[in-house]
């Protein structure tokens, strides 16, 4: 007969040797996240995210997802790259792009769900075959919630997830089972009166504490949306190409976040602080064969130019920068010339759009 309280022991103990920073265990009951969920739905936060509420109660409901599921398995892995350019560094340089520190390196999906296949293997080692299935942000899964409800942290204000010891600097993943774990004990919330992330956020997408409004997050902006980024978002992207991570750079929280170990999620092709004008000049060969294993993929090449002529447009004004824009104003792509346009009539106004300075 499984010990399992033993069982779970070993497991955080096997996570660790496979690279976790922490594991946890928690029941299957979201009922109030999912009503936040729904409210989130209801206010159109989503944006274009349609999968968001296709998916519906599915997301917040792990026996709907995976049926006999009775415990989720929370595991964290920090990513946080060392010997990079300092962050605030990039952003208020204005001629170089900034990426999200999470897609320097090698898009970490794959890895992290090798990771715990891995660790799914070495508990059926002991269990037999049992019911389970992994994800990394691979299927409507609530795993911050779940991550929270594992003992694995509190989610902030400007809705990440937070450790004391660690910060936000993680990814996330859970291996969904119908093993009859002893759960863990979720952490109090230690935000306090603190408000930085929220004035911080240059498109003020936190719209309340623990409230994003995904239509004016950066990150929604300029990975997940498609078409246009509205005009009037366009001067307050700055020169954020990929993501954004001031709120997390804010937080005093995250002073105790820790460099990560693994090779994979070293910065990679100089993109910790690439100058915008070699990034525009980049063919669709360029941008494929310089992002290779990278999440920066998601954008695809398209979108890719559309976020480099915004903050190009964001940028000051030289015969440099002129001429590059220049260079793609026919561009096949309509959506990239229409961005194009817009940031050369920056320029032609003589008043570029300021780039929103912030402090370390």
């Amino acid at each position: 007969m499984t010990d399992y309280s033993a069982l779970a022991d070993d497991i955080r103990r096997w996570g660790a040797e496979l690279g976790f920073q922490r594991v946890g265990v928690t029941g299957i009951d979201l009922a109030e996240d999912e009503a936040h969920l729904l409210n989130w739905l209801d206010a159109g936060h989503h944006g274009e995210m349609d999968y968001m509420a296709r998916h519906g109660e599915k997301r917040s409901r792990p026996a709907d997802l995976q049926p006999g599921t009775v415990r989720v398995i929370s595991a964290r892995m920090d990513y946080a790259p060392d010997g990079i350019r300092s962050a605030w560094g990039v952003i208020n340089d204005a001629e170089r792009g900034y990426v999200s520190r999470y897609a320097l390196g090698r898009d970490y999906h794959k890895l992290m769900r090798n990771r715990l296949q891995k660790l799914a293997e070495r508990i059926a080692g002991v269990t037999g075959p049992f019911g389970h299935r992994v994800f990394t942000d691979s299927a409507p899964v609530l795993e911050k919630a779940l991550a929270r409800n594992a003992g694995l942290g509190w989610i902030g204000k400007h809705t990440l997830l937070l450790d004391r010891d660690a910060g936000s600097w993680f990814f996330l993943g859970e291996i969904y089972t119908d093993l009859p774990l002893p759960t863990d004990t979720p952490p109090a919330a230690h935000c306090g009166t603190c408000t930085r992330c929220i004035d911080i956020c240059p498109t003020r997408a936190i719209v309340a504490p623990y409230q994003l409004d995904a239509r004016r997050c950066i990150s929604y902006l300029t990975i997940e949306l498609r078409g246009s980024i509205p005009e009037d978002l366009r001067p307050l992207i700055g020169n954020r190409i990929f993501g954004c991570d001031d709120c997390q750079l804010v937080c005093p929280w995250n002073k105790f976040a820790r460099t990560t170990s693994e090779a994979d999620f070293a910065a990679r092709s100089g993109l910790d602080s690439p100058l915008l004008v070699d990034l525009f000049g980049w063919t669709e060969q360029d941008f494929l064969a310089h992002t290779e294993g990278m999440a920066i993929r998601r954008t695809g090449y398209e979108g890719w130019l559309r976020n480099v002529a915004v903050a190009l447009g964001n940028a000051p004004s030289s015969a440099t920068v002129l001429a590059a824009l220049r260079a793609r104003a026919n561009d096949n792509s309509a959506l990239v010339r229409e961005h194009v346009a817009w940031a050369l009539a920056q320029h032609a106004r003589g008043k570029p759009a300021d780039h929103l300075p912030v402090t370390t």
